[in-house]
């Protein structure tokens, strides 16, 4: 990885695998770990790529600025894009994974073409707590990704918030994820399964849930 494509924070360097979960107990904790993260990409001339609830976007552009981000500067030029759940996972009122994994592929690549060296993606994912068609298939979408994301340099972390989402959900999410951020702390994920393998499990659970009815 070239030095111009390192990335560097929450005490750590990303190497080649770039699919990072990041456990979080609070929003202040959050913006703590990745505000460096965020900011030194945009200083940087990389692109932000943000999908957030798009009730607290107001909340979220006032903590970039205090971070340091000419907010208004960085939107209006394209550099920075911060997406409501309905333009992102959610579109047409209900998850499809297959659309979201061609939107991903999309967004990487119009960065590149745009001339951006890497975009920085940030999504946050407790819109798979809404009540909407296909939010059932979070974890097979999160371990799709990683056929996605190898071909790409470019960084793109799923944040979850500890404190809403069921413990079971949260070890599978590990699971998918080669890179995790817990504790503040960027690390290689011991608990990490390839996805050929998760697939099969996922498969497997299925088959005996439908056989156990």
């Amino acid at each position: 990885m070239s030095s111009e494509r390192s990335v560097d924070f929450a005490g750590g360097t990303l190497g080649r695998e770039r699919h990072i979960c990041a456990l979080f107990n609070s929003i202040d904790e959050e913006h703590r770990v990745l505000r460096s993260f965020i900011r030194d990409g945009l200083d940087r001339g990389e692109k932000g790529f943000h999908i957030i609830d798009p009730e607290q976007r107001d909340e979220y552009l006032e903590r970039l600025a205090g971070n340091g981000v000419d907010v208004e500067t960085v939107i209006g030029t394209g550099q920075l894009e911060v997406r409501p759940w309905q333009e992102a996972y959610l579109r047409q009122e209900r998850f499809d994974q297959d659309a979201m994994l061609a939107l991903i592929e999309e967004v990487l690549q119009s960065g590149a073409a745009g001339g951006y060296p890497l975009t920085r993606l940030v999504a946050h994912m407790e819109w798979a707590l809404v009540d909407k068609p296909g939010v059932v298939d979070l974890v097979e979408y999160e371990t799709r990704l990683n056929y996605v994301l190898p071909k790409y340099d470019d960084p793109v972390i799923c944040t979850y918030d500890l404190t809403r989402f069921a413990s079971t959900v949260t070890m599978d999410i590990m699971r998918t994820h080669p890179v995790v951020i817990i504790g503040g702390v960027l690390q290689e994920n011991p608990f990490f399964v390839p996805p050929d393998q998760f697939l099969l499990e996922l498969r497997e659970r299925a088959a005996a849930s439908r056989m156990a009815r």
